[in-house]
């Protein structure tokens, strides 16, 4: 892990709200790039953007979850074939983008593996271009497993960056304590929260992530009007009549270690800007910090299973060969 000994204290995180082009990931890459050059040219170090923006949340599955649907199968593999490689093409592209802004990104976004299953992925790329890394979403919530696959222990990371450490949990992940304090344990400075909408907990479960853990919490939603998917030639779009005109109304905001809102939520398509100063962690570290004075080791304890999960190995693969 690259270590900075020169920590960028004070800076401006940029939140995007505006929506993709749905289930287009080659558009949503260009309107992506156009988002942080403006972002960049505003002072931004990090710009952010919300859960699976590349190339959009699956709203359909709450509302059509049928079990072996024939269109929820053809939209699945529109989907899959919009979706992102890690590392691949789509990441070396975001690299450019980056290391053209000068800055740090965290962007939500479909990845798919080539057996054919999709995960819900944060992607972290740096200033240089270079991949950072990746978290992928531990458990899919209620009607999204309809999509993705389970994510595991070897991307509950924390990176080091020049803006401190960075990582990222999805949505209702919020709601797993342990996950939080293996970030926690980690020494994360900014938290990047990505959620499709302002679903019901979204907040309450951010804030608390902040308090808890004494860190920035950057909480990034997307706003989708119905007019996002109402041109597509959409498979599913006879559903449209029970959806509401809006699917998400923006909701980012940016909660500081203190538990209170720096930025309150902004229901819009705006792009939230706030400033961040690190010196205020260790400032609220005086009243709790949970992995240290405020953690009681000899009372409890957590193992994490950091081994990437596998569904086969070849164990004679790695054998010597034998001698002729």
């Amino acid at each position: 892990m690259e270590t900075f000994d020169n920590i960028k204290e004070r800076y401006k995180v940029a939140i995007i709200q505006q929506a993709p082009v749905f289930l287009d990931l080659e558009k949503s890459v260009e309107k992506a790039a156009e988002l942080i050059t403006d972002c960049a040219a505003q002072g931004a170090s990090l710009v952010v953007f919300g859960e699976t923006w590349l190339p959009g949340y699956p709203v359909w599955t709450s509302f059509d979850s049928r079990f072996n649907n024939p269109l929820a199968k053809v939209v699945y593999k529109h989907l899959f074939d919009n979706s992102v490689e890690i590392p691949g093409p789509i990441t070396r592209w975001l690299g450019e983008m980056c290391k053209k802004a000068g800055v740090y990104l965290a962007m939500g976004v479909h990845e798919r593996i080539s057996s054919g299953t999709l995960y819900n992925c944060i992607v972290f790329i740096g200033p240089d271009g270079r991949l950072i890394g990746k978290h992928r979403k531990l458990v899919p919530t209620y009607h999204e497993r309809l999509i993705w696959g389970q994510g595991d222990g070897s991307t509950l990371e924390v990176f080091d960056t020049s803006l401190g450490r960075l990582g990222g949990l999805i949505c209702y992940e919020h709601l797993m304590p342990l996950a939080r304090y293996t970030l926690y344990s980690k020494g994360i400075q900014i938290h990047t929260a990505l959620w499709p909408c302002p679903v019901k907990p979204y907040l309450v479960a951010c804030r608390n992530m902040a308090a808890e853990g004494r860190l920035f919490v950057v909480v990034a939603c997307t706003y989708y009007p119905e007019s996002t998917i109402e041109s597509l030639n959409f498979e599913l779009f006879d559903k449209i009549t029970e959806w509401p005109a809006h699917l998400s109304q923006g909701g980012s905001c940016v909660v500081g270690p203190d538990g209170e809102c720096l930025v309150e939520p902004v229901m819009s398509d705006e792009t939230v800007y706030v400033d961040i100063d690190l010196d205020r962690i260790i400032e609220e570290k005086l009243i709790v910090d949970a992995v240290g004075h405020y953690a009681r080791p000899e009372v409890f304890t957590l193992q994490v299973n950091t081994a990437p999960l596998k569904p086969i190995e070849f164990p004679g693969e790695n054998r010597t060969p034998l001698k002729q």
